[in-house]
């Protein structure tokens, strides 16, 4: 039997469906801030510190997000922590599944970067009497920044995508709301080619903001997908 496309089915859930975008959007954007900051402090005991037990657990912490998958790590925040008395709510607990599992890989970017800051600035911070933490903010990030700024644009997109994991702890964000769609309608081929539309849109969007910041802010050049 053919399939009859019947698009006025479910363009009516449109504005529906952008806002599960908004959602995913303000997750990834969250996550993300969470996971620079974690990685920042990370990449700097990693590059700076003396300290081997400190460096030894920041290790572990990267190579322990970094080798589980994110899914799995969700799992456990969402059904394990509650057999230890720790509850969180769905929101909460993708929400930090994702900024601990992306500060890992971030950490190895930013560590990165660290390591491409040439060694006479760091000796005049270190004459000048800066603290590790004055010598991050003043001296690295400023560098790091420009050099790293087109990889890390290409993290935020990708967890931009990630946050479709989400709609599996119930959260309505664009790929909850789209099987919400398909389960009303009965239409998934439409439901879900909008849902593919819309996910393009938000990485245009997402992009197009990243290369303005980019270029105007710290003057360097981010992928414009």
């Amino acid at each position: 039997m053919a399939y009859t496309l019947q698009w006025g089915q479910v363009v009516g859930f449109t504005g529906y469906l952008i806002g599960g975008a908004w959602l995913a959007l303000q997750i990834a954007f969250l996550a993300f801030v969470g996971g620079v900051t974690i990685a920042t402090v990370n990449a700097t005991v990693l590059s700076y510190s003396r300290n081997r037990p400190l460096r030894a657990a920041v290790s572990s912490y990267v190579a322990f997000f970094m080798n589980t998958p994110v899914l799995v790590q969700i799992f456990f925040l969402f059904f394990a922590l509650p057999e230890m008395g720790v509850f969180l709510s769905s929101y909460q607990a993708v929400l930090l599944g994702l900024t601990l599992n992306v500060s890992g890989y971030l950490t190895e970017t930013l560590r990165a970067g660290f390591q491409s800051v040439r060694r006479s600035e760091i000796e005049a911070a270190e004459t000048l009497g800066m603290s590790v933490a004055q010598m991050t903010w003043y001296v690295i990030l400023p560098h790091v920044i420009r050099v790293l700024y087109p990889p890390l644009t290409n993290q935020y997109i990708l967890l931009t995508m990630t946050t479709s994991i989400a709609s599996i702890f119930g959260l309505e964000e664009l790929t909850g709301r789209t099987y919400n769609v398909s389960a009303e309608t009965f239409r998934s081929f439409e439901v879900f080619s909008l849902s593919a539309v819309l996910y393009v849109v938000l990485t245009f969007v997402a992009s197009a903001v990243l290369w303005l910041i980019g270029r105007h802010l710290f003057r360097v050049k981010a992928r414009f997908v």
